[in-house]
């Protein structure tokens, strides 16, 4: 992947990540929510964010100081 194809891949993350947490507490403020629906939300949104934080690291190069 080059730096472009990165870039690309985090925003749409980044976005998934946000529709994520609005879908999650859209799900927590019913009366009947579903604790195993909101629990894969969850678990997915943190996949996410580990994803664009790997993605993130492959952007910025590691100085050694």
């Amino acid at each position: 992947m080059d730096a472009d194809d990165i870039g690309r891949r985090l925003a749409h993350l980044r976005t998934e990540h946000r529709d994520l947490d609005a879908a999650i507490v859209a799900l927590a403020s019913l009366p009947q929510t579903d604790q195993l629906q909101v629990a894969r939300l969850k678990r997915r949104k943190l996949a996410i964010k580990d994803e664009i934080a790997s993605l993130g690291d492959q952007l910025i190069p590691d100085i050694i100081a």
